[in-house]
Parts: C-alpha cells; structure tokens; sequence
C-alpha cells in the first residue's frame, strides 16, 4: 500500500517492517495526513504475523520537527477538544502491542521527540537532537512530553527542557537515558535493521509480553509490577516456543521458533 506523507517497508525474510515519515520539505511535521496514515500503517504492520518488529525513522536531517505549526495555528480550545486532537490519531505507536524501535537522525523536536518517546527503544544517530521547545510558541508539549519525559529522564532535567526550549545532542540524550544507544548517522539505518532483525527472530509471545511488563514499571507501584511480570513469566510456560527454546539450550543446538 502507497502514502502520501509515509514510505514503507518489509523484510519478509528478517520478519520486520520499516515506516519512513516523509515530508522531507517541512523536516517531517506531523501533520493530520501523515499521523492518519501512520495509524494506519501501524494498524496493518501489527496485523501481519509475519512482522515481530517495526522500525519507525525519517530522514537524516530531521526525524521530526514536531507538529505542523501552519496546520494547527489557527485551532481553538473548543475545536481542538471536540475533534480530540492528538489523542484521536497521535498515540497508535504508544498503543502498539509489537517492540517498536524509533531510529532517529537530526531533529526530534516537538512531537517528534514525542513520537519517539511512543516507541520501545530509541537508537539515536550521532547526529541527533532532542527538545520539547513548545514554550517558544506559546504553548506546552501535548502529546506526553511532560509525562513520558519526565518517567525516563528524570524532573530537573525535563523541567529544564520545556521551560526553556533548549535542545540536547545525542551523547547527553544517551547518557540521560533517553536513548538506548548512539552510532554513527551513516550507520543508523544498518544499526536499526540489525536490531528489528534481531528482534523479531525472538518468539513473539515472549517478545511482546516482556514489553508489556517493561510499560507496568512505569505505570503501577513495584510490588504489583513484579505480580504483573511473574504471571506473564509463568504463562509463557504455556507456549511450544518455550519447550522448544529451552530443548534447544539443553540440547547446545539453535532454537527454532514458530510463535506458537
């Protein structure tokens, strides 16, 4: 299926899919055309079980910018409460049931730093650049920000960002833990495809039940977390994936799993 504003990809061999955001004139602004066509393929990439993985990037220069500021300028309270902007067609990637890796190159400002932090790992070119300037135009982060940043990154610091708009480069994301990892921009792409690669050879039960409880820790007190993990610990018990992975170990040979 074709887009306007998205190129997709699969790798049918490797079980996982690329989205490429693609308005390169505008640094990739989330626009309602693109964030309507993201859903949607997101909607179908999660559908398809022969995909354990998507892999969500733009362009070198920009990741993101951030939402279509000629778009929306003009909205009022009223309009953008009754039409539920943002939450009608910005949080699919949040929602999403299979690991999702944003593999960002230049700028992730904005909702685009935000739609990053929808997705499970951020593998972050050298080039990177991370920052929630709303406050510039007169407004606040409204797609998580103020929430997803602060659970990753610590309150001092997710204060300092929205309260004065100022960027951070890829090693201070890293370090911060923002990031997963930093590689060289050349590379991102080839480091990203590995990653889903290696994900998505994982059997996908076990694979999509361990980010379900990673996205507990940060919503429920520790001791239900840890009920939350060992009850999905103890269900993969259930699957062939874990008499064959655990078969193969014993045996010294290489699993061979069938997502069953």
């Amino acid at each position: 299926m074709s887009y306007n504003t998205l190129l997709t990809e699969i790798d049918a061999e490797a079980g996982f899919a690329i989205i490429t955001l693609n308005r390169a004139e505008s640094l990739n602004a989330l626009c309602e055309e693109m964030m309507n066509e993201l859903t949607d393929a997101l909607d179908r990439f999660e559908s398809d079980t022969d995909i354990g993985c998507i892999v969500l990037t733009g362009s070198k220069k920009a990741f993101s910018g951030g939402a279509d500021i000629k778009e929306i300028q003009e909205k009022t309270y009223p309009e953008s409460y009754y039409e539920d902007f943002i939450s009608r067609n910005w949080e699919r990637a949040a929602r999403a049931r299979k690991p999702i890796v944003a593999a960002v190159s230049g700028y992730a400002i904005g909702g685009g730093c935000e739609l990053a932090l929808m997705c499970d790992i951020i593998l972050a070119a050298d080039t990177a650049r991370f920052g929630q300037p709303e406050v510039r135009l007169g407004v606040m982060p409204g797609a998580g920000g103020t929430q997803r940043l602060a659970r990753v990154i610590g309150k001092s610091k997710t204060m300092e960002l929205c309260l004065t708009g100022r960027m951070m480069d890829a090693e201070e994301a890293e370090r911060c833990g923002l990031v997963s990892r930093v590689v060289p921009a050349d590379d991102l792409l080839d480091a990203a495809r590995e990653l889903a690669r290696t994900i998505a050879s994982m059997p996908l039960a076990a694979a999509m039940l361990t980010k379900e409880a990673v996205k507990i820790a940060y919503e429920t007190p520790l001791s239900q977390g840890i009920q939350f993990e060992r009850r999905m610990f103890q269900s993969l018990f259930s699957t062939d994936d874990q008499k064959e992975g655990m078969a193969a170990y014993v045996e010294k040979r290489s699993a061979h799993f069938k997502d069953k």
